[in-house]
């Protein structure tokens, strides 16, 4: 990354003593944000923290009660959208905010169509999105519909559109959260580039190793609070984690080794496609066995097919010696095998419904009589697990979109553990949650480990399937392509060579 920026420089963006309460919530408590031109600030804190609540303040989605924005020293009103848009703010949400039936161009300049007479100047428009493409380093038919593009480049049309808009100040949030390992270097390109034209760039972020890469100040935000700002220079990993959580945390990954019992899952010549190509493993009872490699080697297309969500073309799954036989999730489900989905989002909860209501979905048999739902069982089984896994959730009846990426993962294992599961998948069960949640998270992994669950991970984090594998297998292209037997002698440098093929 550039130099940075020189720190008597004048403020790009100044928020002060920003205040914001919900019913129930005091979400903002007097903070403070300071970014400088040429700047990336990370903006780090656990889910909850604020951090959403602020960068919507700055967006215009939220009226602040209280506080003040000054951009290059002006105050300004911020009281919707437009009003960011105008001031020379973009926010590149996780969700991209795109229209997938229209072409990147058509997105780019939504809402501010270059027209003459009526009708839209497409040729003009169309050099303009190259010119902005190419500024980017990227090259996109600016013809090809979004819902055609991958991720990154979908990223990169967010990118273009804050340019087209004139913005110097872009927020990312989790911006590398489904990139591949290369599309991650070009976005760093990117964020450069940013840099070296004057803009600031707000990174949010749960990739620490990310912030070190890419940030030139650390703001971290705890309960509604500014807790600190510091040059990343000046921090360790551990000095961040303990900034956010407000606690020493004395091993990020506490992994405990359990005693294995006999071998509980066995997967043999599973196929698919090109997706999975004759992939064989076990998984013994109290084993953490973790599937890792590059975005599309197939992990997540493996544990479908064990979960019976994807139809297998050839091969076996046994569970305790007994060979399944998988045509949808409800064979896999009852045959004692869970599935903690990557997009719990949009497969593994009804964001619509309650907490309440998904953790009864797929328990409904044991929590129902003559068709109908036993309401006081239902409540107090998952009032259980609410105590056990720590979910915070003000009420039962709490819909489930509106809970924390941490907590909506608990109330997801809650399901799977009323299920009594013999094995669980976890498939990137730390994405996009904080840190303090993660290390509950690891925790739970290992108490089902020491219960005899047999566990399979799929993960990405390099750190995490180092620190909590008790196996690893590394695939490339459908393939299992390589064991690691003692994750604590190896490096991630040895896992990329093997995802590499």
């Amino acid at each position: 990354m550039t130099t940075a920026p020189a720190l008597e420089a004048p403020a790009l963006l100044e928020m002060s003593d920003i205040d914001k309460s919900f019913p129930g919530v005091h979400a903002l408590r007097q903070v403070g944000l300071q970014i400088r031109p040429g700047e990336v600030l990370a903006l780090l804190g656990e889910n909850g923290a604020g951090k959403t609540t602020l960068i919507k303040v700055l967006g215009g989605a939220y009226r602040p009660d209280a506080g003040t924005i000054r951009i290059d020293g002006r105050s300004v009103a911020i009281t919707r959208p437009t009003d960011a848009q105008r001031a020379g703010v973009a926010i590149i949400y996780q969700e991209f905010n795109l229209v997938p039936h229209l072409s990147a161009r058509e997105n780019i300049f939504l809402g501010r169509e270059d027209s003459r007479g009526g009708f839209v100047r497409r040729r003009d428009e169309r050099r303009r999105a190259r010119d902005l493409f190419a500024r980017i380093g990227v090259a996109i038919d600016p013809e090809t519909p979004c819902a055609r593009l991958t991720v990154a480049q979908q990223q990169v049309v967010e990118i273009a559109k804050a340019l087209a808009a004139d913005a110097r100040i872009i927020v990312m949030d989790e911006p590398s959260a489904a990139l591949t390992i290369q599309e991650v270097e070009r976005l760093f390109e990117i964020i450069g580039d940013l840099k070296r034209h004057g803009m600031g760039v707000i990174y949010i972020s749960h990739r620490l190793e990310e912030v070190f890469r890419v940030a030139d100040r650390v703001m971290v935000m705890r309960d509604g609070s500014h807790v600190a700002t510091r040059p990343v220079g000046e921090l360790t990993r551990q000095d961040m984690i303990e900034m956010m959580v407000g606690r020493k945390i004395e091993n990020e990954f506490p992994k405990q080794r359990a005693q294995l019992g006999a071998e509980r899952l066995r997967v043999q010549g599973l196929k698919r496609g090109d997706r999975v190509r004759d992939v064989s493993f076990s998984v013994r009872s109290g084993e953490v066995v973790t599937l890792t490699g590059l975005v599309g080697a197939g992990r997540t297309e493996t544990a479908r097919l064990i979960f019976g969500a994807d139809r297998m073309e050839s091969g076996t799954v046994s569970l305790d010696g007994r060979r399944l036989r998988l045509r949808s999730p409800r064979d896999a489900m009852a045959s004692g095998i869970g599935l903690l989905t990557e997009d719990r989002r949009n497969q593994g909860l009804v964001l619509a419904h309650s907490a309440r209501e998904n953790f009864g979905l797929p328990n409904l048999g044991g929590l129902s009589a003559l068709g109908f739902v036993r309401g006081r069982a239902e409540r107090d089984a998952f009032a259980g697990f609410i105590r056990s896994l720590k979910i915070k959730i003000p009420h039962q009846d709490e819909l489930a979109g509106n809970l924390s990426g941490g907590n909506q993962q608990k109330v997801v294992l809650a399901k799977w553990l009323q299920q009594d599961c013999k094995v669980i998948i976890f498939d990137e069960p730390t994405r996009g949650i904080d840190v303090g949640a993660k290390y509950e998270i690891y925790l739970l992994m290992n108490d089902l480990a020491a219960a005899g669950k047999a566990i399979l991970m799929v993960s990405s984090e390099l750190p995490e399937v180092l620190g909590m594998s008790d196996r690893i297998l590394v695939m490339h292209d459908g393939r299992i392509t390589g064991e690691i037997t003692d994750p604590a002698g190896a490096t991630q440098e040895q896992i990329l060579e093997l995802a590499m093929g």
